[in-house]
């Protein structure tokens, strides 16, 4: 794809933001319910897309990690029909008052939730992002500009197929779901450049694709980076419970953002909870401090980046800690501001870690594997921002809108 047709279709999914933008709630919402019926027709035609992708990756050598991000089933194609169904059950966030007054010279202002215009999202190998990127861009009055990766380009063609029958289909431009197909380096960069065609980028990737974001993107950008999430286990954690989410956070899906890479265990439940652990995680591969090693005697010398590494696999650094003050500055140190988990019977520690660790999220004893726009009732999510700015944590339908003031008067004047 050259630069001129690259523009081109910008300029269309542009134009298609501002028809979007103006619909009405129950038309957008339309759209995701038919999408959501029309996935679950078509799934046989997007699971065959899908096995073409996993036969070519297959054969590339693409790793297991990157093999589950990229395989569809039954299961996995119901589960974005249900998403989409949920983001249509969603309050519409276009319209809403975020807050409002009156001046003492009569002027009611307000802030007002509008949509963004066009997000551009730019992934790696997932195709149910297709889907939930696209229903909660729609959901909040965008158009999506997708680009997704070259190992999953025949199952997001066919995904966008369908969003795009079901935005015709609701009487709403197809172009306010468009698929950037060419997946070169080149047109990579250019998509993130396309400053004043689109609004905000969503980048859902590895580091490299940040790091090039980082270095070309003129477009303004929300980060979903890193995932490198800690569970503690205090001092007076319930053990059972201790153990149950530990397993759960690490081996439930390891190879995404919101599973575990490092434990960080109290001195004082070292010794009873994790031989228990190198049991019920004898399928993952431990590396360990020192301390931790005198009750994990077939863990590895755990190493410092070791310690800063999201594996996004069966493997998992643990580390002792002599208190609470110690697993925050751990985690200061190494965590990438993506979740972060305590275990504890103690409410003043529980209030602690709730308020001293900076992270997007942030459990009291549950899985961070609960850290998703589906789980915490967003219907599903476009990304994970790991920044402060706009939007922080999983993106729903309000992270994309911004807000507009808007001031009625009756004639007054500025004096």
């Amino acid at each position: 794809m050259g630069m001129a047709d690259l523009d081109g279709l910008a300029r269309r999914v542009r134009a298609a933001s501002r028809e979007v933008a103006r619909s009405p709630s129950g038309a957008r919402d339309e759209v995701l319910r038919s999408a959501a019926d029309l996935l679950v027709a078509d799934s046989a035609a997007v699971l065959d897309a899908n096995r073409a992708d996993l036969e070519r990756a297959e054969r590339g050598g693409l790793d297991a990690t990157a093999l589950d991000r990229l395989r569809l089933s039954d299961g996995r194609v119901a589960q974005m029909a249900e998403g989409l169904r949920a983001v249509a059950a969603l309050p519409d966030p276009v319209g809403e008052v975020v807050e409002g007054w009156v001046r003492p010279n009569g002027l009611r202002v307000a802030r007002v939730r509008v949509p963004l215009g066009v997000v551009g999202v730019i992934y790696e190998n997932r195709p149910n992002v297709t889907s939930d990127a696209a229903g909660l861009c729609v959901k909040a009055g965008n158009s999506a500009f997708l680009r997704g990766s070259s190992s999953a380009l025949t199952s997001n063609r066919a995904v966008v197929s369908v969003l795009r029958r079901a935005l015709s289909k609701a009487g709403l431009p197809e172009d306010a779901v468009a698929l950037v197909e060419d997946t070169s380096h080149e047109t990579a960069i250019a998509f993130m450049r396309l400053r004043g065609l689109v609004d905000c980028l969503v980048p859902r990737g590895g580091k490299a694709l940040i790091a090039s974001l980082l270095e070309h993107a003129t477009v303004p950008y929300v980060l979903d980076g890193d995932g490198n999430c800690h569970v503690y286990v205090d001092a007076s954690a319930d053990l059972d419970m201790a153990e149950s989410i530990v397993v759960n956070a690490k081996t439930q899906r390891p190879g995404v953002c919101n599973a575990a890479e490092t434990l960080l265990v109290h001195a004082d439940a070292a010794p009873a909870l994790l031989p228990r652990l190198a049991r019920s995680l004898a399928e993952v591969v431990l590396v360990a401090d020192e301390r931790a090693r005198a009750h994990l005697p077939s863990a590895a010398a755990a190493t410092e980046e070791d310690f800063a590494t999201e594996f996004l696999a069966l493997k998992l650094a643990v580390a002792v800690v002599d208190d609470l003050d110690a697993a925050i500055d751990h985690i200061t140190r190494y965590g990438s501001g993506h979740s972060e988990a305590i275990v504890t019977r103690d409410v003043l520690s529980a209030d602690r870690f709730v308020r001293e660790v900076d992270a997007a999220a942030v459990l009291v004893n549950a899985s961070t594997r609960f850290v998703d726009g589906g789980e915490l009732g967003l219907g599903a999510e476009v990304g994970i921002s790991t920044q402060k700015l706009h939007a922080r944590g999983p993106m729903g339908p309000r992270e994309l809108t911004c807000a507009k003031w808007v001031v009625r008067g009756d004639g007054q004047v500025r004096r």
